[in-house]
């Protein structure tokens, strides 16, 4: 991180102690402001992209209207695909041997590689389906 400040720590904490979800800013702002945290807004995006520039978040396209989603960023997010609940937010890591098939498939006949630490398939978890009947 270029510098740190106490609004760039409390993002980050708030991020580290959810490592399983993910967040869009107006997200993160207002569970910080509903902690009692005095932050911006605006600080909150920014420091969120810092915290993308450094590696300690990943930033996340969600398709759903969303510009983006962010989601706390360790050593073990490499390498491996990212499932999403469009329901709850759920972010669930997972190796697959049938993905990284997919993957080679789409390398070899589409000259297209994919960025596995970024792939990200949404949909509802098992739980969200349960409650929905589906």
């Amino acid at each position: 991180m270029r510098y740190d400040t106490r609004q760039s720590r409390l993002v980050y904490e708030f991020l580290k102690k959810n490592p399983s979800r993910h967040f869009c800013a107006d997200e993160v702002y207002f569970a910080l402001v509903n902690e009692g945290e005095k932050i911006g807004r605006s600080t909150v995006y920014r420091q969120l992209d810092r915290l993308v520039e450094c590696e300690k978040a990943k930033r996340f396209f969600s398709g759903d209207g969303e510009a983006c989603c962010y989601q706390f960023s360790s050593s073990e997010c490499k390498n491996h695909y990212h499932l999403v609940c469009s329901n709850c937010g759920k972010l669930i890591h997972t190796e697959c041997d049938f993905l990284d098939r997919l993957s080679k498939h789409i390398s070899d006949s589409h000259e297209f590689t994919l960025d596995t630490s970024r792939t990200v398939l949404c949909g509802l978890c098992a739980d969200c389906a349960k409650e929905k009947n589906i």
